[in-house]
């Protein structure tokens, strides 16, 4: 599976750097992350940014194509092969996700269920209601798609990649939960879903941040997040440098 790197240009030898794992939406690739977007700038701060490519899995392992395996994939082969192929640090605390759409819900998700691999984690315009959106004779193509990521109706495989169902069943145990940071645009359909889904989290006691932003599904409202979203996956992560406070706004 490919993957894109984009590394510091002034790295030094020998040092270990925070990695941050980016995950594209839905109908894009590897590559979009730096052709839609001001991303590898952020690199400079000493970090390591890794697109791997998603095709349209949704970031889980299928319910119902044995072969898509993109949790294992994300989880087991990805991040060991970063670690021994570039200077990545190998810790949880020097690890963020961060994912747009398809990828929101795939970072939101993965944070949820392995909370122990990632320090951080961030969703913009995630797609959280995927897993329990009702058929529709309109979308049946799509409802196809889901159904054979998400498997039956209801069901297990389904209720155990739902974010919501994953929040209430980590709720007590909400402190282990990375910090997860979440928006979505005030023209979005995602935006019930998403207001949903923070509403949740602050009933249950997580560590979050949610905001209404202005605009539509693109990168026309995330690029100018992204800022904010780096800055704060290094805050948690314990990795800002003195120059940040200065150059990138925490939000």
């Amino acid at each position: 599976m490919p993957y894109r790197v984009v590394l510091p240009v002034d790295y030094k030898a020998g040092k270990k750097l925070p990695v941050i794992y980016l995950l594209h939406g839905g109908g894009e690739n590897f590559r979009s992350w730096t052709n839609d977007s001001d991303v590898a700038q952020y690199a400079a701060y000493g970090i390591i940014l890794v697109m791997p490519e998603g095709d349209s899995s949704y970031y889980v392992n299928s319910a119902r194509n044995p072969q898509d395996r993109y949790e294992d994939y994300i989880l087991r082969d990805l991040i060991a092969d970063v670690e021994k192929r570039f200077p990545a640090a190998a810790t949880r605390d020097q690890r963020a996700i961060v994912g747009v759409s398809m990828g929101g819900f795939g970072a939101i998700v993965l944070a949820l269920k392995h909370p122990e691999v990632f320090a951080f984690a961030a969703g913009l315009s995630p797609a959280l209601d995927v897993p329990s959106r009702p058929f529709s004779i309109r979308r049946i193509s799509q409802w196809r798609h889901h159904r054979s990521i998400f498997g039956d109706w209801n069901g297990g495989h389904q209720r155990e990649n739902d974010p919501y169902e994953l929040a209430r069943a980590r709720a007590a145990d909400a402190a282990s939960v990375p910090f997860i940071w979440f928006s979505c645009g005030d023209q979005e359909g995602l935006l019930p879903a998403n207001v949903r889904f923070a509403q949740l989290f602050k009933e249950r006691g997580f560590r979050f941040r949610f905001t209404k932003e202005h605009g539509g599904h693109s990168w026309n409202q995330w690029n100018p997040l992204l800022s904010g979203v780096i800055a704060n996956a290094l805050r948690e992560m314990h990795a800002t440098p003195a120059q940040l406070s200065s150059q990138i706004s925490l939000h």
